[in-house]
Formats: structure tokens, sequence, C-alpha cells
């Protein structure tokens, strides 16, 4: 099969990141570590498995943090090279194992990528598992497969970056027919933001404050609306076109970034709060929203949701913040804000029912309360990624929001 396939040494990783500072091409040339080749289609692990033919695999800006190597070198530990990249996912099943009957070859399916105990063969599941909060699961590098906290990131289950790759039915998600392939690409990345107001969801008084107008941003606002919440939204944004986006989803009001701070004059109006100078730097809040919800995850980002939240309010740092720079904690200490991580999804309690996450996402999709189908911007054939790279990572050039690699 052909896959792209990101296998990093030392030498390439420091030479590509040396020249990728200066020519962007760099990360998808042949310095990469990334490269486009035949391989054999992964094996299934054990009789729970199926194999999936992929039709649609997604780019997700943890992937592009993979491929320019702005990933925190940590994240190294909990992934088993070479892999095959890519976690968001549209299938159909080929294969499957004797405990996987039920799922019969054709069947159109998602496959949530994440891989805790019971993907790893493990009888007795961890804390975290037990819990139903599988994606804090402690034995991501254990078991029968090789260390990885998801498809896309492990050697043996190849990811969505390549013609197949292998689930564990535990994984798998059969689609209604009434959720096009387009929908169904955006449900991990809707399950993600769901996951996160789940956790922290605002009362219908509340201003929601989201930084990003990418597509978890655009999630994190559709998302809030299925949930019939009322809550007042504003969204910060990079670009024009993801404010009209943002709006189109239920968002009340979008400011879109200025300078260094020139965004806050119009923040603070909407936020009720009020500007003060200090001696350098950017202007001091007071006030400001009850819930901020960090979609990016950079210094810049991380910096403002601070400076923005309100007393006392929460800051969701949904976005792969891996190695923030210029982030000012002081609002931290001076508002007493609640500063908490979201990732990925779980169990979660909805109307007197335990279901994940991603459940809940596909039947909102079933039922028309949840439509993202419009966010897949561009596809392009896995023969053309370096086109495919550039678009996602020059988003404004293409007005672009998933960009996707699609398959014959």
């Amino acid at each position: 099969m052909r896959a792209l396939v990101f296998n990093p040494t030392v030498p390439r990783y420091l030479l590509t990141r040396a020249v990728g500072s200066l020519w962007e091409p760099a990360y998808w040339s042949g310095l990469s570590p990334l490269r486009l080749r035949e391989l054999p289609e992964p094996r299934l692990p054990d009789r729970d498995w199926v194999r999936v033919r992929v039709r649609m695999g997604g780019i997700c800006g943890s992937d592009l943090h993979l491929v320019t190597l702005q990933a925190s070198p940590s994240a190294s530990a909990f992934a088993s090279f070479p892999f095959v990249p890519g976690h968001e996912n549209v299938g159909e099943v080929v294969e499957t194992g004797p405990g996987a009957a039920d799922l019969p070859p054709g069947q159109r399916v998602v496959v949530e990528p994440v891989l805790p105990c019971r993907a790893r063969g493990f009888s007795d599941p961890c804390d975290p598992c037990r819990a139903g909060e599988y994606q804090l699961c402690v034995r991501t590098t254990d078991g029968h497969l090789s260390p990885g906290l998801m498809v896309g990131a492990c050697r043996d289950t190849g990811g969505s970056w390549g013609e197949t790759f292998v689930a564990h039915r535990s994984q798998v998600f059969p689609l209604p027919d009434a959720v096009p392939d387009e929908n169904a690409l955006l449900s991990e990345p809707a399950a993600c933001a769901l996951h996160a107001l789940l956790r922290w969801r605002p009362a219908d008084h509340d201003t929601v404050l989201v930084i990003g107008g990418g597509v978890i941003g655009q999630a994190v606002v559709a998302c809030l609306r299925a949930l019939g919440c009322s809550a007042r939204v504003v969204v910060l944004v990079k670009y024009a076109y993801q404010a009209e986006r943002a709006r189109s989803l239920g968002a009340d009001h979008t400011v879109q970034l200025q300078g260094a701070d020139g965004h806050y004059e119009p923040l603070a109006e909407l936020l009720g709060a009020r500007l003060r100078k200090p001696l350098l730097g950017k202007r001091a809040v007071v006030g400001g929203a009850r819930l901020v919800v960090d979609c990016v995850g950079s210094g810049r980002s991380l910096d403002d949701a601070l400076r923005l939240a309100g007393p006392g309010g929460t800051v969701v740092v949904l976005g792969l913040a891996s190695l923030p720079r210029g982030v000012d904690w002081t609002p931290v200490w001076l508002k007493e804000l609640r500063v908490v991580g979201s990732y990925a999804y779980a169990v979660e309690n909805w109307q007197g029912r335990q279901l994940r996450t991603l459940e809940l996402v596909l039947r909102w999709m079933q039922e028309g309360k949840l439509d993202l189908s419009s966010l897949v911007t561009h596809r392009f054939p896995l023969d053309r990624y370096g086109d495919a790279l550039r678009t996602a990572l020059g988003k404004s050039a293409g007005k672009a929001f998933k960009v996707a690699f699609q398959f014959p």
C-alpha cells in the first residue's frame, strides 16, 4: 500500500528544522522525516481487529506540529517509529477478525483513534480506563502493541495518511447513511470540542470567549449550540473568512487579531472589561470572560486567554500547547483562574446516560443538529502531499479550514 511515513533520526530532525526555518518546503522535501513510500499493509494484531480502507484522512493541527517538528520532544516517548501519521478518518471495513464479525466488509465507519487498555489487550483496565476516562490511559506504551497514544502515532496500526490501517473493534463506529463523509471526517475534532464543553459547560447567562477560528474553534461554537447552550459566544480569529464561518455556526460576535493587543479594545467592550496600561507590555484586563477556550495553543493565544479570562474564571487549553513562549502567568494568580487541559474524548454523562463522546457527535450529525461538512474545504490525492501541507499551513491564501487526503 502507499502511505506517508514519518521516521525522524536526530541528524535529519536537526537538519530539517534548521532549513525549514528558512524554507518551509523543507518539511516535505527529501530532507524531511516524512516520505511517501510503498509498505506492506499492517497485520491484524488480534481476533478483535478490523482493517479499514481509508476514504478520507484529515490533516489536524497536531499533525502540522509533527511535520514542522514543533511538537514537544517529550511526545516521542509515547510513539513508535516509523509510523504512518493521520488520526482523523473516514473509511470502510475490508477485513475483519473473528471477534469483529458484526462489521461486514463494505461497512462505512469512523475510527476513534486512541489506543487505551482494551485495544492493547488488557483484560484488567487501568484506573482511568475503568472509570471511563480512557483518554488518560496509563498503558499507552504497553501491551501487545508498540507505543502510541493513538492510530497515526503507532507503527503497528498505520494511520489515515495511508491507504489502509487497522483498528480494534471497540474503536470502530458504523456510520449512518445520513452522515456524509465530509461531516464524518469532522466527528473526531468535534468530539474533542464537545468533551471540553461537557466537562466545563457554561451557564446560559455566561459569556464564552473562543480563541481561534480554525476547525477546533468552529467546532466549539457549533457544539455549544448543539448542546442547546444560549451563552453569548465571542470568537477571536486571525482571518476575516474565519469570522464569517463562526457567525454562521452560531457565534454572537467575532473579533479579528490586531497587532500585539489592538484586539483587546473591542474584546473588553464585549466582555464588559476595562483596560489598564502597565509600564511595559500588553495592557492588563480588569474583568473578562467566565470561560475561555484556547483552540490554538500558541504562546500568544495562551497569554491572551489568561489575560482575557474574568476573575475566578476557567481557561480550557484545547489547542496543543507544546512549548509556548512569552506567557505571563500573573493573571492566574491575580484572578485566581482555573487552567485546565482537555485531551480527546471519554465516556460522558449525558441526560442520565453514559455514552462516548463520539457517539453523541454522530447522533447529532445523523439528526442534523451538527453539520460541519462545509469545513472540509480542500482535498488532495496522497501523492500531492506537499501541496496539501502547504495549503494547511498557509490557511489564509486558500481560505482553508480542513485539508484532507482523498483516496480513490
